[in-house]
Protein backbone atom coordinates (compact mmCIF):
# COMPACT_ATOMS: atom_id res chain seq x y z
CA UNK A 1 0.00 0.00 0.00
CA UNK A 2 1.47 3.36 -1.02
CA UNK A 3 0.01 5.67 1.58
CA UNK A 4 2.02 8.72 0.61
CA UNK A 5 1.95 9.93 -2.98
CA UNK A 6 5.71 10.16 -3.33
CA UNK A 7 6.95 7.18 -1.34
CA UNK A 8 10.67 7.82 -1.41
CA UNK A 9 12.84 7.92 1.68
CA UNK A 10 15.35 10.78 1.96
CA UNK A 11 18.80 10.10 3.34
CA UNK A 12 19.00 10.48 7.11
CA UNK A 13 21.84 10.86 9.54
CA UNK A 14 22.43 8.66 12.53
CA UNK A 15 21.89 9.60 16.15
CA UNK A 16 19.82 11.94 18.29
CA UNK A 17 16.61 13.70 17.36
CA UNK A 18 18.19 15.27 14.31
CA UNK A 19 16.96 13.87 11.00
CA UNK A 20 19.17 15.57 8.45
CA UNK A 21 16.88 15.34 5.44
CA UNK A 22 18.06 18.18 3.26
CA UNK A 23 15.31 20.78 3.20
CA UNK A 24 15.89 21.66 -0.46
CA UNK A 25 15.09 18.02 -1.34
CA UNK A 26 11.72 18.12 0.41
CA UNK A 27 8.77 18.55 -1.91
CA UNK A 28 5.15 19.04 -0.97
CA UNK A 29 4.23 15.66 -2.44
CA UNK A 30 6.50 13.97 0.13
CA UNK A 31 3.88 14.83 2.75
CA UNK A 32 0.76 13.73 0.89
CA UNK A 33 -1.38 10.74 1.83
CA UNK A 34 -4.85 9.40 1.19
CA UNK A 35 -7.32 9.38 4.08
CA UNK A 36 -10.81 7.84 3.85
CA UNK A 37 -13.34 10.56 4.63
CA UNK A 38 -15.04 8.41 7.27
CA UNK A 39 -11.89 8.57 9.43
CA UNK A 40 -12.15 12.35 9.86
CA UNK A 41 -13.58 12.69 13.36
CA UNK A 42 -16.75 14.78 13.39
CA UNK A 43 -17.35 14.54 17.14
CA UNK A 44 -15.02 14.18 20.13
CA UNK A 45 -14.71 10.89 21.98
CA UNK A 46 -17.45 10.28 24.54
CA UNK A 47 -14.93 10.89 27.32
CA UNK A 48 -11.75 12.84 26.67
CA UNK A 49 -9.25 10.20 27.79
CA UNK A 50 -10.98 7.29 26.05
CA UNK A 51 -9.53 8.28 22.68
CA UNK A 52 -6.95 5.94 21.21
CA UNK A 53 -3.20 6.45 21.55
CA UNK A 54 -0.61 5.24 19.06
CA UNK A 55 2.80 5.05 20.77
CA UNK A 56 5.77 5.32 18.40
CA UNK A 57 9.24 4.45 19.71
CA UNK A 58 11.73 6.24 17.49
CA UNK A 59 14.74 4.15 18.42
CA UNK A 60 13.21 0.91 17.17
CA UNK A 61 10.21 2.14 15.14
CA UNK A 62 8.08 -0.09 17.37
CA UNK A 63 4.42 0.89 17.59
CA UNK A 64 1.89 0.19 20.32
CA UNK A 65 -1.86 0.74 20.29
CA UNK A 66 -3.26 1.93 23.58
CA UNK A 67 -5.90 4.21 25.09
CA UNK A 68 -5.08 7.78 26.10
CA UNK A 69 -5.78 7.01 29.75
CA UNK A 70 -2.72 4.69 29.57
CA UNK A 71 -0.44 7.70 29.04
CA UNK A 72 0.95 7.66 32.64
CA UNK A 73 2.55 4.26 31.89
CA UNK A 74 4.95 6.04 29.52
CA UNK A 75 5.87 8.82 31.94
CA UNK A 76 8.27 8.77 34.85
CA UNK A 77 9.18 10.85 37.87
CA UNK A 78 11.19 13.90 36.90
CA UNK A 79 9.70 14.28 33.43
CA UNK A 80 8.66 17.85 32.57
CA UNK A 81 5.33 17.83 30.72
CA UNK A 82 4.71 21.17 29.00
CA UNK A 83 1.17 22.24 27.99
CA UNK A 84 -0.14 25.12 25.90
CA UNK A 85 -2.76 26.80 28.10
CA UNK A 86 -4.19 29.11 25.46
CA UNK A 87 -7.99 29.44 25.47
CA UNK A 88 -10.06 29.37 22.28
CA UNK A 89 -12.44 32.28 21.84
CA UNK A 90 -15.81 31.77 20.09
CA UNK A 91 -14.58 33.95 17.25
CA UNK A 92 -16.99 33.01 14.45
CA UNK A 93 -19.89 35.43 13.90
CA UNK A 94 -22.77 35.47 11.44
CA UNK A 95 -24.67 38.39 9.99
CA UNK A 96 -25.30 40.42 6.83
CA UNK A 97 -23.60 43.00 4.67
CA UNK A 98 -25.17 46.44 4.49
CA UNK A 99 -27.22 45.28 1.50
CA UNK A 100 -28.72 42.37 3.44
CA UNK A 101 -26.70 39.52 1.91
CA UNK A 102 -25.35 36.90 4.29
CA UNK A 103 -21.83 37.00 5.67
CA UNK A 104 -19.70 34.89 8.01
CA UNK A 105 -16.72 36.31 9.87
CA UNK A 106 -13.90 34.63 11.77
CA UNK A 107 -11.97 37.11 13.87
CA UNK A 108 -8.34 35.98 13.59
CA UNK A 109 -6.30 38.41 15.68
CA UNK A 110 -6.25 42.04 16.87
CA UNK A 111 -4.82 44.46 14.33
CA UNK A 112 -4.51 47.50 16.60
CA UNK A 113 -6.58 50.66 16.92
CA UNK A 114 -9.80 48.75 17.61
CA UNK A 115 -9.43 46.66 14.46
CA UNK A 116 -9.27 42.91 13.86
CA UNK A 117 -7.82 40.84 11.06
CA UNK A 118 -10.58 38.50 9.93
CA UNK A 119 -11.55 35.83 7.44
CA UNK A 120 -14.72 36.98 5.70
CA UNK A 121 -16.98 34.67 3.65
CA UNK A 122 -17.80 35.50 0.96
CA UNK A 123 -14.65 37.57 0.58
CA UNK A 124 -15.27 39.18 -2.80
CA UNK A 125 -18.07 41.54 -1.66
CA UNK A 126 -16.02 42.55 1.41
CA UNK A 127 -14.55 45.65 -0.22
CA UNK A 128 -13.01 48.49 1.72
CA UNK A 129 -15.80 50.67 3.11
CA UNK A 130 -18.43 47.91 3.31
CA UNK A 131 -20.30 47.61 6.61
CA UNK A 132 -21.21 44.32 8.24
CA UNK A 133 -23.99 43.84 10.77
CA UNK A 134 -23.12 40.87 12.97
CA UNK A 135 -24.46 39.07 16.06
CA UNK A 136 -28.13 39.87 15.35
CA UNK A 137 -27.26 43.52 14.87
CA UNK A 138 -25.34 43.88 18.12
CA UNK A 139 -22.01 44.47 16.35
CA UNK A 140 -21.26 46.68 13.36
CA UNK A 141 -17.91 46.34 11.60
CA UNK A 142 -16.39 48.22 8.68
CA UNK A 143 -13.89 46.83 6.20
CA UNK A 144 -10.91 49.20 6.32
CA UNK A 145 -8.17 47.26 4.52
CA UNK A 146 -7.24 44.14 2.59
CA UNK A 147 -5.14 41.64 4.52
CA UNK A 148 -2.88 38.77 3.55
CA UNK A 149 -4.25 35.53 2.09
CA UNK A 150 -7.56 37.20 1.23
CA UNK A 151 -8.30 38.32 4.78
CA UNK A 152 -9.82 41.67 5.69
CA UNK A 153 -9.13 44.19 8.43
CA UNK A 154 -12.34 45.16 10.22
CA UNK A 155 -12.75 48.23 12.42
CA UNK A 156 -15.08 47.77 15.39
CA UNK A 157 -16.77 50.49 17.44
CA UNK A 158 -14.46 51.95 20.07
CA UNK A 159 -16.88 51.28 22.94
CA UNK A 160 -17.85 47.71 21.99
CA UNK A 161 -17.72 44.97 24.62
CA UNK A 162 -16.44 42.38 22.17
CA UNK A 163 -15.90 39.70 24.79
CA UNK A 164 -19.54 39.88 25.88
CA UNK A 165 -20.75 39.76 22.28
CA UNK A 166 -18.62 36.72 21.48
CA UNK A 167 -19.78 34.92 24.60
CA UNK A 168 -23.43 35.54 23.66
CA UNK A 169 -23.36 35.19 19.87
CA UNK A 170 -20.01 33.75 18.85
CA UNK A 171 -19.49 30.19 17.62
CA UNK A 172 -16.39 28.11 18.28
CA UNK A 173 -14.12 28.21 15.21
CA UNK A 174 -14.15 24.54 14.32
CA UNK A 175 -12.02 23.62 11.30
CA UNK A 176 -13.89 23.28 7.98
CA UNK A 177 -13.56 19.48 7.81
CA UNK A 178 -15.88 19.21 10.84
CA UNK A 179 -19.35 19.51 9.39
CA UNK A 180 -22.28 20.72 11.45
CA UNK A 181 -25.63 20.41 9.68
CA UNK A 182 -27.09 23.26 11.72
CA UNK A 183 -24.28 25.52 10.45
CA UNK A 184 -25.38 25.06 6.85
CA UNK A 185 -28.47 27.20 7.38
CA UNK A 186 -28.37 30.63 5.81
CA UNK A 187 -27.50 33.17 8.50
CA UNK A 188 -30.02 35.59 6.98
CA UNK A 189 -32.80 33.24 8.12
CA UNK A 190 -31.81 33.81 11.72
CA UNK A 191 -33.10 37.33 12.23
CA UNK A 192 -33.99 36.91 15.88
CA UNK A 193 -31.96 36.32 19.00
CA UNK A 194 -34.18 33.31 19.69
CA UNK A 195 -33.30 31.66 16.36
CA UNK A 196 -29.59 32.24 16.80
CA UNK A 197 -29.86 31.07 20.40
CA UNK A 198 -31.19 27.75 19.15
CA UNK A 199 -28.12 27.34 16.96
CA UNK A 200 -25.76 28.21 19.81
CA UNK A 201 -27.48 25.70 22.06
CA UNK A 202 -26.86 23.00 19.46
CA UNK A 203 -23.18 24.00 19.37
CA UNK A 204 -22.84 24.25 23.14
CA UNK A 205 -20.91 21.01 23.49
CA UNK A 206 -18.15 22.40 21.26
CA UNK A 207 -17.67 25.27 23.69
CA UNK A 208 -16.62 22.69 26.25
CA UNK A 209 -14.98 20.00 24.15
CA UNK A 210 -13.07 22.22 21.69
CA UNK A 211 -11.21 23.56 24.72
CA UNK A 212 -8.63 21.96 26.98
CA UNK A 213 -9.53 21.47 30.64
CA UNK A 214 -6.55 23.64 31.57
CA UNK A 215 -7.25 26.50 29.11
CA UNK A 216 -6.46 29.79 30.80
CA UNK A 217 -5.44 32.74 28.61
CA UNK A 218 -7.97 33.74 25.94
CA UNK A 219 -6.73 34.45 22.43
CA UNK A 220 -6.64 31.35 20.21
CA UNK A 221 -8.84 30.80 17.16
CA UNK A 222 -8.02 27.08 17.07
CA UNK A 223 -7.50 24.59 19.86
CA UNK A 224 -4.12 23.03 20.70
CA UNK A 225 -5.76 19.71 19.96
CA UNK A 226 -3.25 17.32 21.53
CA UNK A 227 -4.38 18.67 24.88
CA UNK A 228 -8.07 17.93 24.30
CA UNK A 229 -7.57 14.35 25.54
CA UNK A 230 -6.59 15.31 29.09
CA UNK A 231 -9.01 15.24 32.03
CA UNK A 232 -8.35 16.84 35.40
CA UNK A 233 -8.24 13.34 36.90
CA UNK A 234 -5.63 12.17 34.40
CA UNK A 235 -3.47 15.22 35.12
CA UNK A 236 -3.72 14.46 38.84
CA UNK A 237 -2.52 10.90 38.18
CA UNK A 238 0.39 12.25 36.15
CA UNK A 239 1.43 14.70 38.86
CA UNK A 240 1.18 11.93 41.46
CA UNK A 241 3.91 10.06 39.53
CA UNK A 242 6.31 12.93 40.18
CA UNK A 243 5.91 14.42 36.71
CA UNK A 244 6.25 18.20 36.64
CA UNK A 245 3.49 19.88 34.64
CA UNK A 246 4.17 23.42 33.39
CA UNK A 247 2.45 25.78 30.92
CA UNK A 248 3.42 27.95 28.02
CA UNK A 249 0.97 30.08 26.05
CA UNK A 250 0.86 30.32 22.27
CA UNK A 251 -2.35 31.77 20.87
CA UNK A 252 -3.00 29.55 17.88
CA UNK A 253 -3.85 31.63 14.84
CA UNK A 254 -4.75 30.87 11.23
CA UNK A 255 -1.07 30.84 10.27
CA UNK A 256 -0.53 27.49 11.97
CA UNK A 257 -2.97 25.92 9.49
CA UNK A 258 -2.13 28.05 6.46
CA UNK A 259 -1.81 25.73 3.44
CA UNK A 260 1.61 25.28 1.88
CA UNK A 261 1.23 26.77 -1.58
CA UNK A 262 4.72 26.07 -2.92
CA UNK A 263 6.11 22.79 -4.21
CA UNK A 264 9.55 23.39 -2.71
CA UNK A 265 8.87 23.11 1.01
CA UNK A 266 11.81 25.36 1.92
CA UNK A 267 10.09 28.29 0.19
CA UNK A 268 7.11 28.30 2.58
CA UNK A 269 7.01 31.00 5.25
CA UNK A 270 5.12 30.65 8.52
CA UNK A 271 3.10 33.51 9.95
CA UNK A 272 4.37 34.81 13.27
CA UNK A 273 2.45 33.91 16.43
CA UNK A 274 2.98 35.43 19.88
CA UNK A 275 3.89 33.24 22.81
CA UNK A 276 4.73 33.51 26.50
CA UNK A 277 6.99 31.26 28.56
CA UNK A 278 6.73 31.74 32.35
CA UNK A 279 9.93 31.94 34.41
CA UNK A 280 8.92 28.83 36.36
CA UNK A 281 8.54 26.81 33.15
CA UNK A 282 11.92 27.94 31.82
CA UNK A 283 13.63 27.09 35.14
CA UNK A 284 12.01 23.63 35.25
CA UNK A 285 13.19 22.84 31.72
CA UNK A 286 16.71 24.10 32.43
CA UNK A 287 16.96 21.87 35.50
CA UNK A 288 15.63 18.87 33.56
CA UNK A 289 18.13 19.40 30.75
CA UNK A 290 20.99 19.72 33.24
CA UNK A 291 19.96 16.54 35.08
CA UNK A 292 19.20 14.44 32.01
CA UNK A 293 15.45 14.32 32.55
CA UNK A 294 12.95 14.35 29.67
CA UNK A 295 11.02 17.33 28.37
CA UNK A 296 7.72 16.25 26.81
CA UNK A 297 5.74 18.67 24.65
CA UNK A 298 1.97 18.39 24.47
CA UNK A 299 1.23 19.49 20.93
CA UNK A 300 3.08 21.03 18.02
CA UNK A 301 2.41 24.58 19.25
CA UNK A 302 4.17 23.80 22.54
CA UNK A 303 7.09 22.25 20.69
CA UNK A 304 7.48 25.25 18.36
CA UNK A 305 7.33 27.63 21.31
CA UNK A 306 10.06 25.83 23.23
CA UNK A 307 12.30 25.27 20.24
CA UNK A 308 12.07 28.89 19.10
CA UNK A 309 12.95 30.17 22.57
CA UNK A 310 15.86 27.76 23.07
CA UNK A 311 19.50 28.68 23.20
CA UNK A 312 22.24 26.39 21.96
CA UNK A 313 22.24 24.65 25.37
CA UNK A 314 18.55 23.73 25.00
CA UNK A 315 17.36 26.17 27.66
CA UNK A 316 14.35 28.28 26.56
CA UNK A 317 14.24 31.95 27.45
CA UNK A 318 11.34 33.10 29.63
CA UNK A 319 9.17 36.01 28.50
CA UNK A 320 7.11 37.06 25.47
CA UNK A 321 8.17 36.82 21.85
CA UNK A 322 6.90 35.88 18.39
CA UNK A 323 7.76 32.75 16.46
CA UNK A 324 7.65 32.01 12.75
CA UNK A 325 9.69 28.84 13.18
CA UNK A 326 9.03 26.35 10.38
CA UNK A 327 10.21 22.88 11.35
CA UNK A 328 10.85 20.38 8.57
CA UNK A 329 12.99 17.24 8.28
CA UNK A 330 16.57 18.26 8.90
CA UNK A 331 15.80 20.42 11.94
CA UNK A 332 17.97 19.82 15.02
CA UNK A 333 15.80 19.69 18.13
CA UNK A 334 17.31 21.36 21.18
CA UNK A 335 14.67 21.07 23.91
CA UNK A 336 11.97 18.48 23.36
CA UNK A 337 12.61 14.77 23.95
CA UNK A 338 9.10 13.40 23.36
CA UNK A 339 5.97 14.72 21.64
CA UNK A 340 2.27 14.12 22.18
CA UNK A 341 0.28 15.07 19.12
CA UNK A 342 -2.80 14.31 17.00
CA UNK A 343 -2.90 13.03 13.40
CA UNK A 344 -2.46 15.87 10.92
CA UNK A 345 -3.68 16.87 7.49
CA UNK A 346 -1.78 15.90 4.34
CA UNK A 347 0.68 18.50 3.04
CA UNK A 348 0.43 20.51 6.27
CA UNK A 349 3.24 22.18 8.20
CA UNK A 350 2.14 20.12 11.21
CA UNK A 351 2.75 16.86 9.37
CA UNK A 352 6.14 18.20 8.33
CA UNK A 353 6.97 18.96 11.96
CA UNK A 354 6.13 15.46 13.23
CA UNK A 355 8.04 13.99 10.28
CA UNK A 356 11.06 16.01 11.38
CA UNK A 357 10.69 14.76 14.94
CA UNK A 358 10.11 11.07 14.24
CA UNK A 359 11.53 10.64 10.74
CA UNK A 360 9.52 10.76 7.53
CA UNK A 361 9.57 7.01 6.94
CA UNK A 362 8.46 6.27 10.51
CA UNK A 363 5.56 8.71 10.21
CA UNK A 364 4.51 7.24 6.88
CA UNK A 365 4.42 3.78 8.41
CA UNK A 366 2.62 4.94 11.56
CA UNK A 367 -0.06 6.79 9.56
CA UNK A 368 -0.58 3.78 7.30
CA UNK A 369 -1.07 1.58 10.35
CA UNK A 370 -3.41 4.10 11.98
CA UNK A 371 -5.56 4.17 8.85
CA UNK A 372 -5.60 0.37 8.64
CA UNK A 373 -6.70 0.19 12.27
CA UNK A 374 -9.41 2.82 11.79
CA UNK A 375 -7.98 5.54 14.02
CA UNK A 376 -9.88 8.82 14.05
CA UNK A 377 -8.00 11.75 12.49
CA UNK A 378 -7.57 15.50 12.98
CA UNK A 379 -8.82 17.86 15.68
CA UNK A 380 -11.41 15.63 17.38
CA UNK A 381 -9.48 12.48 16.54
CA UNK A 382 -7.04 10.19 18.31
CA UNK A 383 -3.52 10.86 19.55
CA UNK A 384 0.07 9.77 18.99
CA UNK A 385 2.89 9.71 21.52
CA UNK A 386 6.35 9.89 19.92
CA UNK A 387 9.08 8.72 22.29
Amino acid sequence: MRLFENDRTPESAKGGNSRTFLVHEMRLSDFDYQLPAELIAQEPATERDTSRLLVLHRGTNRREHRTFSDLPEYLRAGDVLVLNDTKVIPARLFGVFDDGTSVEVLLARPAGDGSWEALVKPAKPARVGRRLHLACGHLEATVVAQGIYGRRVLRLPADVDLRAILQSYGVMPLPPYIKRRHESREPRAEKSTQALGSRLSALGSDRERYQTVYAHDEGAVAAPTAGLHFTTGLLERIRALGVQVHPVTLHVGPGTFQPVRVDEVSHHRMEAERYTIPEETAHAIKAARTEGRRVIAVGTTTLRTLEHAAGEDGTPRAGEAETDLFITPGYRFRVVDALLTNFHLPRSTLLMLVSAFAGLTAIRQAYAEAIARQYRFYSYGDAMLIL
